[in-house]
Formats: structure tokens, sequence, C-alpha cells
């Protein structure tokens, strides 16, 4: 696919199917996400994989009972990581790159998926300590995101995005 038409046709999935989702697949997903930039190369971010039935239900109450999480076959959570930053940038690692990297990651497999013809949707909204409750996440992993990823069980119209005009600013 090409990427502008990715980009383009893109849209957040709350509804899955119950077909899973073959290895194969995950595999590029995960490859991808390995493949984002970061910080120094430092990679500052873990990703768990939620694929039971009662971590994605933890993870749906965790989200304010967001729950098309219990849909989806397969659930990752991006985690920032601060210790593999700190030791290079400090301060500034420990709260904004580890969560760059994870954000960044995150993206590109939300992109590959959408690429291999799965839905997507980015969950922000959460309580980010049941997150890492039910993840089983050490003390000092920082979740960031949840990506829930199947087969979609709809197809949302396009929605309206500001123009580029409103969105870019060029300074002199």
């Amino acid at each position: 696919m090409d990427f502008f038409e990715l980009a383009r046709d893109r849209r957040s999935i709350r509804a899955f199917r119950e077909t899973p989702i073959e290895p194969e697949q995950l595999e590029r997903v995960l490859e991808a996400a390995n493949r984002a930039p970061s910080a120094g190369n430092l990679q500052a971010y873990q990703i768990y994989l939620a694929n039971s039935d009662s971590t994605r239900a933890q993870l749906a109450q965790a989200a304010g009972a967001q729950d098309f999480l219990r849909q989806a076959p397969v659930v990752l959570v991006f985690c920032a990581d601060p210790k593999l930053s700190t030791p290079r940038y400090g301060k500034r690692g420990a709260e904004l790159y580890c969560v760059q990297d994870a954000t960044i990651a995150c993206t590109f497999a939300m992109l590959a998926a959408t690429a291999l013809g799965l839905g997507t949707v980015w969950v922000g909204a959460f309580d980010a300590e049941s997150v890492r409750v039910a993840i089983k996440a050490p003390e000092g992993i920082v979740p960031v995101a949840i990506l829930p990823i199947g087969h979609a069980g709809e197809t949302p119209r396009p929605t309206r995005r500001r123009s580029s005009r409103d969105l870019v600013h060029e300074t002199r």
C-alpha cells in the first residue's frame, strides 16, 4: 500500500471481529515497531503483548470500560522505560525521550497493522497504574499507549481534519 493512501485510509476501529490475527501479521507489526527511530537509538520503551481474555478485560476496565479492548484478539501496550534513557539524557530522557520513543514505536505498529489490512485505535485514556498492574510490568515502567489490533468489525467514515494552513506556521 502506498504510504499516502495508508495515511489517508487509516481509521480508528473500535469494533473487532472474532477472527484471530495470523502470527506472521503480528510478527510484522512488532518488527515495524522495533524499526521505529528513537532518541540515541536507545529504544527506551517496552511493548507488552496482551492476548489473554483476562488481561484484555483488565485493560478495558483500566481504560474506563472501553470494552472494545476485550474484543480485539491482540492488545499491545507501549510503555516508556525511563531507566534506559536517563543515563545518557538525564531528566529530559526520563520525562520526554522515553515517552517519544514509545509513541513513535506505537505509531509504526499502528501503520504496519493498517498496511496489513488490520484495524487499530490509539487508546490514551486510562489509569496508568491499573494498566501497569494488568500487564504485570515492574515499577518504573510507564504505560503510554494501548493499541488493540484485529480485523475491523466496522467501517468508520473519514473524520474531519484541520486544514494544513491551521496546522503549519512558518517562522522567519
